[in-house]
């Protein structure tokens, strides 16, 4: 599995502190905030596939947003009472990755859910490229 002194390693800082102490990037100061090249997003740290940006879209609150995942077996849900709120942290199943949080206020006609996710906490793989980077069984999603 992935030790610290690895993660540290092979992981930005920013996507370090994001993915193992969740931390939050500046709104409006990720990489994948304003993207929209088609394909799947993974978790930076496993590779463990997680949306696709058929489900990506601008929900106007600077991070990377999601009306939903590849597959909800992909994660796990614990609740965050930090910030003196509750909320709903997502993280990746495989390697716990902290990821970002859910909210139940998303577009109604897609079920009403908003993945808010760090940038950091994910890498994207281009369509053109998942069977070169091992995600062929993904591409059925962008025909």
């Amino acid at each position: 599995m992935n030790n610290e002194r690895d993660l540290k390693k092979r992981l930005s800082k920013e996507a370090y502190e994001v993915t193992q102490h969740a931390a939050t990037e500046h709104p409006f100061s990720g990489k994948y905030d304003a993207f929209y090249e088609e394909g799947i997003y993974v978790d930076i740290v496993s590779g463990q596939p997680l949306f696709s940006s058929k489900d990506k879209y601008d929900a106007g609150c600077g991070w990377p947003s999601f009306t939903k995942p590849i597959t909800q077996n992909n994660l796990t849900e614990h609740t965050d009472t930090s910030l003196l709120m509750t909320r709903t942290e997502v993280k990746s199943k495989d390697a716990d990755s902290h990821l970002g949080h859910v909210f139940n206020d998303g577009p109604a006609n897609k079920g009403g859910l908003r993945y808010c996710i760090n940038s950091a906490a994910l890498k994207f793989i281009p369509v053109e490229e998942l069977d070169e980077a091992g995600y062929s069984e993904y591409r059925q999603l962008f025909k």
